[in-house]
């Protein structure tokens, strides 16, 4: 044969296969076997694995990056829900706690109110009894309130009504379970009362707005800011020595006749809940009327037969 008819049937160049699948198999299955045993005995292929795992990790974090940033997200959202569930929770503990702080801090003072009521009443002279103060009056007009006593707990009317402090006021009108007390500051109030440092003798008036004012004093009359007001008991109903007001103010202009003096209540008149109703004054044996030695005695008049 020719040179020419045997280059005419040789296969083109890419149809050659090369090797046979098998013997390929067998080397890279070698190869294999012998890279596991180089790198099991003399670790050969660490460095190049931590290159690899240098030049990759660039790429895993990008790969990772939302899945991260979705997880990041979802505990946000749950610590910002759980955030408010729990500040809701203390605010609503606060307040309560608030509230029984503040009933707390009233009944502490209710107390010692109380406690100096019952402090009073022992030092006083005459039978004494407790109320409550239940409202005040309606008419806008007049310093007035009700108390929880009336005529089934003995009560009467001109019974004078004090505090721990002092003089709150008079019970002007009974009803069978409650009583209306007209207190210091009513304008148609008045007191006689005397200045604790002179024992000067005056009457005090209440003035309708929180305040009280001294009546028919001379302009030199000697009283003096800060001085303390007290009871005469010259009217019966009051004690003598009960504290009344303080006085705050005085004008002596001398075109007028009498000094204008004003005066606060010391007591809590328009502030506490508490007061103490006292009872009736015993008024004393008074000695019976003179005779006159040139009045001839009035004839006893003949009983009918």
């Amino acid at each position: 044969m020719s040179a020419t008819g045997h280059i005419g049937h040789t296969p083109p160049p890419f149809f050659k296969r090369g090797p046979a699948p098998l013997v390929r198999l067998a080397f890279f299955v070698t190869l294999a076997l012998l890279l596991l045993v180089a790198d099991l005995r003399f670790r050969t292929l660490e460095v190049a694995r931590m290159a690899v795992a240098t030049v990759l990790w660039p790429l895993q974090k990008a790969v990772l990056l939302p899945v991260a940033g979705a997880g990041e997200a979802g505990n946000y959202f749950s610590d910002l829900a759980g955030l408010l569930q729990e500040n809701a929770t203390l605010r609503q503990r606060q307040l309560a706690q608030a509230n029984l702080l503040l009933r707390q801090a009233h009944l502490e003072d209710e107390n010692r109110r109380l406690r100096a009521l019952l402090a009073m009443q022992e030092r006083l002279a005459v039978p004494a009894q407790a109320a409550e103060i239940l409202y005040a009056a309606r008419d806008p007009f007049t310093r007035r309130v009700i108390i929880d006593r009336g005529l089934t707990h003995g009560l009467e009317t001109g019974q004078a009504v004090i505090d721990d402090l002092g003089v709150v006021g008079q019970i002007t009108r009974v009803f069978p379970l409650t009583s209306e007390v007209t207190l210091l500051t009513d304008k148609n109030q008045l007191i006689p009362v005397q200045v604790a440092r002179s024992g000067l003798r005056a009457v005090v008036a209440g003035a309708g707005s929180g305040a009280m004012e001294l009546k028919f004093l001379p302009a030199n009359a000697d009283v003096q800011p800060d001085d303390t007001l007290v009871t005469s008991g010259l009217d019966g109903i009051y004690l003598p020595g009960l504290p009344v007001a303080r006085v705050i103010s005085i004008d002596r202009n001398n075109s007028f006749s009498f000094a204008r003096i004003e005066a606060m209540p010391l007591a809590g008149v328009e502030r506490h809940g508490q007061v103490l109703v006292l009872g009736r004054r015993i008024a004393p044996e008074l000695p019976e009327e003179p005779v006159d030695p040139g009045k001839k005695p009035a004839k006893a008049k003949r009983s009918a037969r």
